[in-house]
């Protein structure tokens, strides 16, 4: 990736984690689930109303680094009126690319503004950081309520 692009891709997150989306308690969602990442200390939770099928709403609330927290909230933008099969997909889509696994220009491409993470995969640790709101999200999608761990 050249100097220009890892710069803008660099503000993007900066300014998700300085004016996060969707950041907030949904009270009484339909779906919830909480997700720790002892090793840096990350800390979520993803509400979600689920009405036949669809994203109604999606929030988040916690703490943790910039990347993990801009990654929630580029998500919630993303997710939010998706399908419950739309969402899955992009978790799975997203998880390919911060953990390397080969894809399409295509595929590329229909990340949009979550290509901003793809740089993620040179560094292992971080992966969990961008990760945990995905993972989160997928197990209130599944309607798991335990807490998710990245170890």
């Amino acid at each position: 990736m050249d100097n220009p692009l890892r710069e803008i891709y660099q503000q993007v997150i900066l300014d998700h984690n300085k004016s996060p989306q969707n950041f907030r308690v949904i009270e009484n969602p339909t779906n919830y689930s909480e997700g720790f990442n002892p090793l840096c200390g990350d800390h979520i939770h993803i509400y979600m109303n689920i009405v036949d099928g669809k994203v109604e709403d999606i929030s988040f609330q916690g703490n943790g680094c910039a990347i993990s927290k801009s990654s929630a909230s580029i998500m919630t933008t993303i997710i939010k009126g998706k399908s419950r099969e739309d969402a899955e997909k992009y978790f799975q889509k997203f998880h390919d690319m911060v953990t390397g696994v080969e894809t399409t220009p295509e595929e590329e491409e229909s990340l949009g503004k979550l290509l901003v993470f793809q740089g993620v995969r040179e560094f292992p640790a971080r992966v969990k950081c961008a990760s945990l709101a995905w993972h989160t999200m997928h197990s209130a999608i599944e309607g798991k309520e335990t807490t998710i761990s990245t170890e």
